[in-house]
């Protein structure tokens, strides 16, 4: 059966989704889940969550899907055996180091890997599996004939994003919030930038960046044929009667198969972008799938009867049966729920009958009326001792006190095994200066004072080395050379991606620069010695360790950490960071170039959005695809301020280069050799600082 996972951002909404049918609702604790600006849940209030949707058969997945800090992960902790300790069926994850703290403490409760992880093939798939994830959520940029593949072979479950706000970039890829205004997307405190004015080039009343709602509800049966699991139904920061309209429709969907028209006028009052899309599920992206909400006069009434769906209302009822003995020595009634649960009251004995004795079917009927619980009954077997009779209100009482019991013991958790914290285990770093890497994008970048300044690792975009292995032979002559995947590799392109690297590894070339988990099972089939990007988002000691056990020769931190968290992460594998170029602030596989020309131009020159305050953001493409990835207007620069990276335990500091030419090339690496003032009107120091939310 097809689950419907409906989100909860408050008790209201939580009630809305299972008053209207939601198999399971996800919703967050606390300040680690991606949707800190909802009203979340108390750690009391998880307590009486998971209560209400257990004894109405439904699961609580909770939400840890943000990026953790060493300093959080105490707290972090605490929630997870508190979780445990209530009995929440999943957590949804998006760090590395979160998930190695689930499995320590709470091994019994299944982990399901986050949107935010960026899993968008089968090797990323394969990866969790490894791991010990029982479901990952895709991407939401796959096509069916993609989620049907990876169905057909996954070991795990399948969870795919049926409805709701659609990000612009890859989910865990955006950094757009946190570089504008510190508000991170990574640490749930995103300010949704992607949906306000930019233009080409110079500032125009568009919306390149929001995209329509997705909307996949005459998809669901198709999807179940598929193999996937769970459809998952956004909006944690909606309100409690969109939360319920929207469950209702996608259950009654999953059900019949048929979506009415009043359905579909149910989702568009409900919430919409100058309507919906189904453009990545079609495999039809493009210009179509954009629009912006419009302020619409709010329809009271409208609100008023969604709200009579779950509010003082028993909707969502668990089968039971009944077995009840009605004898003058004394009377007693069972219940039993599917899971085999089973309760007994007790009254005392039946009276002789003074005019009509009590039926079979009289009493069935008494104890079938289980309205304002949720229960109903399904089958009442009675055992009736003949000419006696029972009072209304005794036949009720058992009634309620069965049903009390078997309440109380649906929502009662066992109390589980729990295990300990893992302990940070402590790599202190490097004690001297970190050695410099280089990341180009274009071969016209690879100069001939880059070469002479000797980088300890070159990264090279695999396809220009694939182009002209001649070339990447001279170049690995005089220095180390890393081939470096592109943002996103979709199954499609894994098979030419695993030829490609063991066409370098014959060449000579070793390394290579991953970019997502997907990447990692290719790269270590072709023999190559791994090294991890920034799109990793490693962000404390335990998701370093785990890059150890992958046996990762180097990491990337994120370049949302301050320098502080940089210094005291332990260095498990050897760390790198960004000191100089333009952070890339998303990864989108629709092509920005395209849709404002119509045609293919991403291979030409690159373009640039402009927001309305002037702000220019560079676009430029991933590798040899049509995805495009927008970069910071403002170069990221600390090449006056080495001294301070010094202190941090680095093995190396990474200049990466995009949209520089030859001659800005080489004007930064003499400012690595001889520093330059600081230029704040073209540079910034990024988040290393000032951090993020």
């Amino acid at each position: 059966m097809l689950e419907i996972l409906a989100p909860a951002g408050s008790m209201e909404a939580l009630r809305g989704a299972v008053q209207n049918g939601a198999n399971a609702v996800y919703l967050g604790c606390g300040m680690f889940n991606a949707r800190q600006s909802a009203k979340n849940f108390t750690p009391e209030a998880l307590a009486e969550a998971v209560k209400y949707c257990h004894i109405r058969g439904v699961a609580v997945h909770l939400t840890l899907n943000t990026l953790v800090s060493d300093r959080e992960m105490n707290d972090l902790c605490k929630l997870i055996r508190h979780a445990a300790l209530c009995g929440v069926d999943a957590f949804i994850v998006q760090d590395l180091g979160v998930v190695r703290q689930c499995k320590a403490i709470a091994p019994h409760i299944p982990i399901h890997g986050s949107t935010q992880m960026t899993v968008h093939s089968l090797p990323g798939v394969r990866l969790c599996a490894a791991w010990g994830f029982s479901r990952v959520v895709l991407s939401r940029e796959l096509s069916r004939e993609e989620i049907r593949y990876i169905c057909a072979n996954s070991p795990i479950e399948i969870e795919v994003f049926g409805h709701g706000a659609l990000c612009m970039s890859y989910s865990g890829q955006c950094y757009l919030s946190a570089a504008i205004g510190g508000r991170s997307g990574n640490r749930g405190r995103c300010a949704q930038p992607c949906r306000q004015c930019y233009g080409y080039g110079r500032m125009q009343n568009n919306y390149p960046l929001s995209l329509k709602d997705n909307c996949l509800v005459q998809y669901l049966q198709e999807l179940e044929r598929m193999g996937v699991a769970s459809v998952k139904l956004e909006g944690r920061m909606k309100r409690p009667e969109y939360v319920a309209a929207v469950t209702n429709v996608y259950v009654q969907a999953a059900k019949n198969g048929a979506v009415t028209r009043p359905m579909m006028e149910t989702l568009y009052q409900a919430f919409n972008r100058q309507g919906f899309t189904d453009g990545y599920y079609q495999g039809k992206i493009g210009p179509e799938m954009f629009g912006v909400r419009q302020e619409n006069q709010e329809n009271n009434a409208w609100y008023k009867q969604v709200r009579q769906s779950y509010e003082a209302i028993e909707n969502q009822l668990v089968p039971i049966t009944m077995e009840a003995e009605i004898r003058r020595e004394g009377c007693k009634l069972s219940v039993r729920d599917e899971q085999g649960r089973t309760c007994t009251a007790y009254c005392g004995g039946a009276e002789e009958a003074r005019n009509m004795p009590l039926t079979e079917r009289m009493l069935a009927e008494r104890l079938e009326k289980t309205g304002g619980t949720p229960y109903y009954c399904t089958d009442v077997r009675v055992t009736l001792q003949p000419g006696v009779t029972l009072p209304v209100s005794a036949v009720n009482g058992l009634r309620r006190d069965a049903l009390n019991m078997l309440t109380a013991q649906r929502a009662r958790q066992g109390t589980p095994i729990l295990g300990k914290p893992l302990k940070t285990v402590s790599f202190p770093g490097q004690r001297k200066a970190p050695v410099l890497t280089v990341q180009v994008t274009t071969r016209e970048q690879v100069t001939a004072a880059l070469m002479k300044a000797r980088p300890a690792m070159l990264y090279v975009p695999v396809h220009l080395l694939n182009e002209d292995l001649a070339w990447c032979e001279k170049l690995s002559r005089y220095v180390p050379v890393c081939a470096a995947l592109p943002r996103i590799t979709h199954d499609a392109e894994v098979g030419m991606l695993l030829q490609n690297l063991r066409r370098l590894k014959n060449a000579g070339v070793e390394d290579v620069l991953v970019c997502n988990l997907g990447q990692i099972i290719p790269a270590k089939e072709a023999g190559m010695r791994l090294h991890g990007d920034f799109g990793l988002n490693i962000y404390n000691s335990g998701a370093v360790y785990t890059l150890r056990e992958l046996e990762m020769a180097s990491v990337c931190l994120s370049f949302e950490m301050t320098l502080p968290q940089i210094r005291d992460v332990s260095k498990a594998v050897a760390c790198e960071l960004l000191c100089y170029g333009r952070q890339p602030l998303m990864v989108t596989e629709n092509c920005l170039m395209h849709n404002r020309t119509g045609k293919c131009t991403c291979q030409l020159a690159p373009t640039k959005l402009t927001d309305k305050t002037g702000a220019e953001f560079p676009v430029i493409r991933d590798g040899i695809s049509c995805r495009s990835i927008l970069l910071n207007g403002k170069k990221l620069n600390w090449l006056d301020r080495q001294e301070d990276l010094v202190k941090l335990g680095l093995w190396a500091t990474r200049l990466y280069f995009t949209t520089e030419n030859p001659r800005e090339v080489d004007q930064v690496i003499d400012s690595y050799l001889r520093p330059r003032p600081f230029d704040p009107g073209a540079n910034t120091r990024g988040l290393y600082l000032r951090g993020v939310e």
